[in-house]
């Protein structure tokens, strides 16, 4: 227990917080099983990171092909640029359903009696770890996506010629790599501003709905606390001061937001109502504090992503703080 440290006085009753040491958390051997399975799939994330990031589209093939329809060798060129990315995307998207899987391992051990979220979180900090890790994935994951129309526009051209062909009846090779029910899926999924974040939040609200047992309370109380957590770590200069790599920070700050994300995803009348267990005066604060390169990505998550920021229970002063 040396890494977790009650903080006092600093927020809500009803809302508790720790110090997760978000940096060190082994897991323990009642950890081990879910750990291991979860783990099996993080780290396959940095290299799907890695894949996006370096992710630069076949625009000019394709603008080359649509220009000179009549030109064969144009034709296939872009063909032959396009069908290496997609079969790129379909790992993302196979990549998201492995990251369904795991959040789900996650909230089952984190949510299951005889014990508490806050408990949970206080016993199981690798595995409250491993659940930031998905936060911080997804919001990076998502954030590269948005500002890459590449994406959109390779999959919409390699769907034509899918079609055109089939119209032809002309088969392409690809087509066994991405099936149409595949394709249709896949289109789904990257017509989303934030699929990845999508895929959790359509995960979290249908492990409520699926467990009819659980509380949905402790779902979201368990993302209550972790928002909780990040928010105090952030602001505490003598938290702060704990942490080794400056990176710590905005994984701090990527996590905080996908919980509240979450939150207002599951949770009946979400994050922004005054009965919410998340102070979202002071986590937006926290966010505004930071300099802007490293939270205007964030700041707009919650502006665009959230489901309950424009209802009537969100209080003026919020909205006016996100404007």
């Amino acid at each position: 227990m040396g890494n977790l440290i009650k903080v006092l006085g600093k927020d809500l009753e009803n809302c508790p917080h720790f110090f997760l040491d978000f940096e060190n958390a082994q897991p323990t051997e009642a950890e081990t099983a879910v750990w291991n399975q979860v783990n099996a799939v993080l780290e396959e994330s940095q290299g799907v990171l890695a894949e996006l990031q370096s992710y630069t589209g076949a625009g000019q093939e394709i603008r080359e092909a649509i220009q000179n329809p009549g030109d064969l060798q144009l034709q296939e060129r872009a063909w032959s640029a396009v069908c290496p990315l997609v079969a790129k995307l379909k790992r993302f998207y196979e990549f998201s359903l492995r990251l369904e899987n795991a959040l789900r391992s996650l909230l089952e051990a984190l949510t299951c009696p005889p014990y508490p979220p806050t408990q949970h979180l206080e016993r199981e900090q690798a595995l409250a770890k491993q659940f930031a890790e998905i936060l911080h994935f997804t919001l990076s994951f998502d954030e590269l996506k948005m500002t890459n129309p590449a994406i959109q526009n390779d999959f919409s051209y390699y769907r034509r010629t899918i079609s055109r062909n089939r119209i032809n009846n002309l088969q392409l090779d690809a087509e066994s790599e991405v099936n149409n029910e595949m394709a249709n899926r896949m289109s789904l999924f990257y017509a989303e501003a934030t699929p990845m974040l999508k895929t959790l939040s359509n995960a979290t609200t249908k492990f409520v709905s699926e467990n009819k047992t659980l509380p949905i309370e402790d779902t979201t109380d368990c993302l209550s606390t972790m928002a909780c957590v990040c928010r105090v770590m952030l602001e505490t200069p003598e938290y702060r001061s704990r942490f080794t790599n400056t990176e710590t920070l905005l994984f701090c700050m990527r996590v905080m937001v996908g919980v509240i994300i979450l939150y207002d995803h599951v949770h009946p009348v979400g994050a922004f109502a005054k009965t919410s267990k998340i102070d979202m005066k002071g986590c937006i604060k926290v966010l505004k504090d930071q300099p802007s390169t490293s939270t205007e990505g964030l700041l707009n998550a919650l502006r665009y992503t959230t489901r309950h920021l424009n209802d009537d229970t969100t209080s003026k002063q919020i909205r006016a703080l996100l404007q």
